[in-house]
Parts: C-alpha cells; sequence; structure tokens
C-alpha cells in the first residue's frame, strides 16, 4: 500500500520509534503500533501480533540494551514504508522495513541482520 505523505511523515514516524528505543520506553514504543501489528524477526525467528507479545519482545531488549543501541546509520523511503539501517539493542547491524497504517501507525515491521539477507 503506497503512503500518502500529506496524512503523516513516515520518517519522523521512525525516528519516534528509534529515539523510543534508544530512551528505554516501552510504552512510547508500543503506542506507536496500529492495534492490528505484526512483528516479524529473523534474528530470533519470530513471528508476533499484538501489544502484550510485542511488550514481551521488547521489554528485555530494552532494558540490556548498550550505550551504542538505535543508532541510525541509513533510512530510505520505499514504496510501502521505510527502511532502516541501525544498531540493534547489542550494537549489532540490522535491517528493518516498516510498513504504516492510514492512521499513521507502525502495521507491520520485519527485520534481520544486515549483510545476511534483504528483508
Amino acid at each position: 500500500m503506497p503512503i500518502s505523505r500529506d496524512q503523516f511523515d513516515p520518517l519522523a514516524l521512525v525516528v519516534d520509534w528509534l529515539d523510543a528505543c534508544r530512551l528505554g520506553e516501552l510504552d512510547a514504543l508500543l503506542d506507536l503500533y496500529d492495534e492490528r501489528a505484526t512483528l516479524e524477526c529473523d534474528c530470533e525467528c519470530v513471528y508476533l501480533t499484538g501489544r502484550n507479545s510485542f511488550a514481551a519482545y521488547w521489554a528485555p531488549k530494552l532494558e540490556s540494551k548498550i550505550v551504542s543501541a538505535f543508532i541510525l546509520n541509513d533510512m530510505n523511503l520505499t514504496g510501502d514504508g521505510v527502511q532502516v539501517d541501525h544498531q540493534n539493542y547489542e550494537g549489532k547491524p540490522v535491517r528493518i522495513h516498516f510498513r504504516f497504517s492510514p492512521a499513521g501507525r507502525i502495521l507491520h515491521t520485519s527485520c534481520g541482520p544486515l549483510g545476511r539477507c534483504a528483508v
């Protein structure tokens, strides 16, 4: 689904996502997701749906993140979202692709180690 940039700024939403992760603000992070959102993580081979499963996934990562976690390396608009290369909670390079709902919330994320596979 193409992004209507008249409705919201997808790049700003991703920056908000990175900021929430960097600051360890779990509730702020979860609030960025649509209620129907899904998360696909190739790093850990998990597929999640819903706020509770997202909270269980993100809470330990945000609590144990290193200082260089969630640093942005590259960000690009794609036909259906935003692709981001950043350092994960362990400081390892990952690529994540965000898709958004028409209301300007994160509808789906898929991530994987950078360089191993295209996400």
